[in-house]
């Protein structure tokens, strides 16, 4: 029987990878719920295309879907995701909304037992302890599908996770990897959009060349493997072969390698626990990799990683607050509001103006995301603007 798969941001990078691979393989994949943030017209293509049983524009007027609604019940704004979930009732909801607004659709699928798939780093980020406690509550089924994450998950299949000593998360470095630091200053938006190995959406590409991204990663897999901070470390990679690696306490190291493909850990996640064929793939060669090269990380460079680890000591809903911050630091800057540095800047002074809280449910998450957000916008207010026309 095919597996049931909704796809949430499935216009998106992600999303139409995750729907290549369900129409490559029908007999394992339906696809019974789409949605997408205001990408009307392609979000129309998709439902003609798959056929799910529900969908939704979330910004947006329904009539510019002109789908048959007999067909594929329509929904519109933030609940309505929900809604489109309460209607397909799917197996497997793979999760690539981006920031905090994926995360009531994460906590839908594990309230109700189900797989998530999840691409919305954001959510254990804002909620990780609380969205883990649930998960077992219900005994649902957490699948990473980040290429780091997703490859410390198979280097841990069949060990016993009390045997970590450490692991090792990988990371490009960015596009300003070997840029003067006092040029950090001049650094346009269309210069952080130009990643050196991803294709990704806006605000992820910013947060990859920030570092934010990796902050966010030290976070998640923090709550998803169960570690103590100090057990996690982050290397710089350039080639992006290594996608991450597992110390044991006896010495012995796993790492999950591969062309930097999204695909492949969207195909993983959403076949599990078994290894679906991929036609056509172009296979790993290793002669073409012939170094790989390894670097510390340098936090003068990338001063926003520990403010991950400075998240987690302060504890509750501080992960809230560092995501939210840099929502609106990332869009001040793509809007030419503020300059390159101030980004990270703005994050660290909000955190560090915040009192951290027990995350006992989402309206806890919303209240710090909601606070955050006001003192983000008034530091970035209070700071001088800079061209706004600059690209």
């Amino acid at each position: 029987m095919a597996r049931r798969i909704a796809v949430l941001g499935s216009t998106g990078s992600v999303g139409e990878n995750a729907l290549r691979i369900a129409a490559a393989h029908p007999d394992r994949f339906e696809v019974v719920a789409l949605c997408a943030n205001s990408s009307a017209e392609r979000l129309r293509e998709q439902v003609r295309s798959h056929r799910p049983a529900a969908a939704c524009l979330v910004a947006g007027p329904l009539e510019a879907l002109d789908v048959d609604a007999s067909a594929c019940a329509t929904f519109s704004g933030a609940d309505g995701v929900l809604e489109a979930l309460e209607r397909a009732r799917p197996d497997v909801v793979l999760n690539a909304i981006t920031g905090a607004a994926g995360l009531p659709a994460s906590e839908w699928t594990l309230r109700h037992g189900r797989t998530l798939a999840l691409a919305n780093k954001e959510s254990f980020v804002a909620a990780g302890e609380y969205l883990m406690q649930l998960a077992a509550e219900t005994g649902a089924t957490v699948l990473p599908v980040d290429s780091e994450h997703c490859a410390i998950f198979q280097c841990l299949q069949g060990e016993d996770r009390g045997r970590i000593r450490r692991i090792f998360l990988t990371a490009s470095g960015g596009p300003f990897r070997q840029r003067p630091l006092d040029s950090f200053g001049a650094i346009t938006p269309a210069e952080a959009l130009e990643h050196p190995t991803w294709s990704m959406g806006p605000r992820i590409t910013i947060g990859s060349a920030t570092m934010m991204n990796k902050a966010f990663e030290v976070l998640e897999a923090r709550w998803l493997f169960d570690l103590a901070p100090e057990q996690i470390e982050i290397l710089i990679h350039p080639q992006s072969i290594v996608h991450s690696m597992v110390e044991f306490v006896d010495g012995s190291i796993l790492a999950q390698l591969g062309v930097p493909d999204m695909r492949v850990p969207i195909l993983y996640c959403l076949g599990w626990p078994e290894r679906v064929p991929f036609p056509g793939f172009q296979g790993f060669d290793p002669l073409r990799f012939r170094e790989l090269q390894f670097h510390t990380l340098d936090v003068d460079r990338y001063p926003a990683v520990p403010l991950a680890f400075d998240a987690l000591r302060m504890g509750g809903d501080s992960g809230a607050v560092l995501n939210a911050a840099d929502e609106v630091a990332t869009g001040m800057f793509l809007e030419g509001g503020i300059d390159f540095p101030a980004i990270t800047e703005i994050v660290a002074a909000t955190l560090r103006a915040h009192r951290p809280a027990a995350v006992r449910s989402l309206d806890d998450v919303h209240r710090a995301d909601r606070a955050a957000r006001q003192t983000a916008e008034r530091l970035a207010a209070d700071r001088p603007r800079v061209r706004s026309a600059r690209t």
